[in-house]
């Protein structure tokens, strides 16, 4: 009994299984009982909330606590006054908003707690699921195996194709590009040595992550999730910046100025030949593809085939090939008129919002019904716009300050320290936020939403915030073009 109470009580032992848990939620065949398991490991994690608090004080150890306490205290006053029949729907959001504050990146508040070895964990699960998942999904598909079930209307699964794009075992093809930047970011940071020094990384050498990050850089490529791709550019151009400025030597402005016209032109180059490459790449792909499926067609299906040439069917099957682009050609997939309900939404309630679980409700009950209680259309898919709707105008700027005070002292750290973390893996932890920051403009991300998205970013907010709270002290004063001093405090 002693050894079951000491595993509820591992903060990091739950973090571990709920991400894990969460990202099966996204994985066809493992869904519907991930999420069944889901439901009990949120009670275990509001349960920890109340232990944590109890143990390390956490609310009051928590950096920049005031900020979120005062955001938690406006959430909660929004929930009283937008009282509905989706209450119960707000309440279960204000909780998880807990658990993302106090138990992901309120970790910096436990004591004894190696951040670094709980990363290598998850990261390692990530990585091989995903990398064996898109594996098994491009078998699949060189040799034309696929499967469509559906249980409800709202609820099916495509194997492996979904909508004309790659989605191998994912639920949708949005997933897998998420899950594959995750793990393309991971093997990025595994791949440090600095990391490698501190935890054990046997079986995963170098080769074997370069591996698994050009599988899931082709898996990201096929999927065609544009919100995934801009995070995968965001992740890169925000590390190249980081390599161009990481220096210890003052700067003078003609200095500056070079290396920021230098860093524009490779950055225009990059994103260009990136989007060149992804174009070219599922059009090399779509014709592979289409090769080796007439091939097994020839080898095992040659009845059916000269059947089909008799009956003129063949030309119309290779006219419905596999091109890996999307079906909706319209280039916000309909987020632009989810986005103006969401800001009809807004004035309603402009000053306290109409809490999280009226969205949805209050679209269909006062205005044109385009949020809907469906998988698509039940959130804004904008992270900033919906705590904005949620919250109101004085959620919405407590929640920027608390980002913009975390952002500063984590930007500190790249640059104010006395010796360089380029070797570090915080360089990559502070580049997947900041890609993430643009990836919340276009999808279900950053806050409202208990999903493997959403708490992976929360995630990496608490080893930054560890980062931030263990090497604080080694932050220096820096001269900015040899005479001019920066103050911490005007960043």
């Amino acid at each position: 009994m002693a050894v079951l109470k000491e595993k509820l009580n591992d903060s990091s032992l739950f973090r571990t299984i709920y991400i894990v848990d969460l990202f099966f939620c996204m994985v066809s065949f493992l869904q519907i009982p991930a999420y069944i398991l889901l439901v009990f490991l949120f009670i275990w994690g509001v349960r920890l909330v109340y232990v944590n608090q109890k143990r390390y004080n956490t609310f009051m150890k928590l950096r920049f606590g005031i900020w979120i306490g005062a955001f938690l205290i406006v959430s909660f006053v929004s929930i009283l006054i937008n009282l509905s029949v989706t209450m119960l729907f707000s309440v279960l959001m204000f909780f998880h908003v807990v658990i993302c504050f106090f138990l992901f990146y309120g970790m910096h508040t436990e004591s004894n707690l190696d951040f670094k070895e709980e990363l290598f964990g998850i990261g390692r699960i990530i990585i091989v699921c995903t990398t064996l998942f898109n594996l098994v999904g491009f078998f699949c598909l060189l040799f034309g195996i696929n499967f469509e079930w559906n249980l409800t209307e709202d609820y099916f699964v495509r194997f492996p194709i979904f909508e004309n794009r790659f989605t191998g075992p994912f639920y949708n093809p949005n997933f897998l590009g998420f899950a594959c930047v995750a793990s393309i970011f991971l093997c990025h940071m595994l791949s440090k040595q600095s990391l490698r020094g501190e935890v054990k990384a046997r079986g995963f050498g170098r080769v074997f992550l370069y591996s698994c990050m050009l599988v899931n850089l082709f898996g990201l490529i096929l999927c065609d999730s544009n919100a995934a791709f801009v995070l995968m550019l965001g992740y890169a151009v925000t590390y190249l910046v980081y390599i161009f400025f990481d220096t210890r030597e003052g700067l003078t402005p003609a200095k500056v100025f070079i290396k920021i016209i230098t860093l524009l032109i490779i950055c225009t180059v990059f994103v260009g030949s990136s989007m060149l490459f992804r174009t070219v790449f599922k059009a090399g792909f779509a014709a592979v593809t289409a090769k080796t499926n007439a091939l097994v067609d020839v080898l095992f299906h040659e009845e059916e085939l000269m059947n089909e040439i008799a009956d003129g069917e063949l030309e119309q099957e290779n006219n419905e090939a596999v091109t890996f682009n999307h079906e909706n050609t319209n280039i916000d997939s309909g987020r632009f008129r989810l986005w103006r309900e969401s800001l009809d939404l807004f004035k309603i309630s402009p000053v306290i919002g109409i809490a999280n679980g009226n969205i949805v409700f209050y679209s269909e009950e006062y205005l044109n019904g385009a949020l809907q209680f469906s998988y698509h259309n039940n959130d804004p898919h904008n992270g900033y716009l919906t705590i904005l709707v949620s919250t109101g105008v004085i959620g919405a700027l407590l929640f920027g300050t608390f980002g913009f005070r975390f952002a500063k002292h984590a930007a500190q750290h790249l640059f104010l320290r006395r010796k360089t973390v380029r070797k570090e893996i915080y360089p990559c932890l502070f580049s997947f936020l900041v890609g993430y920051m643009g990836y919340a403009f276009f999808e279900k991300a950053l806050l409202y939403d208990i999903s493997f998205l959403v708490m992976f970013f929360w995630l990496i907010m608490g080893y930054i915030s560890c980062y931030v709270a263990k090497y604080e002290h080694l932050i220096e004063t820096q001269y900015l073009f040899h005479q001019k001093r920066i103050r911490r405090t005007m960043l």
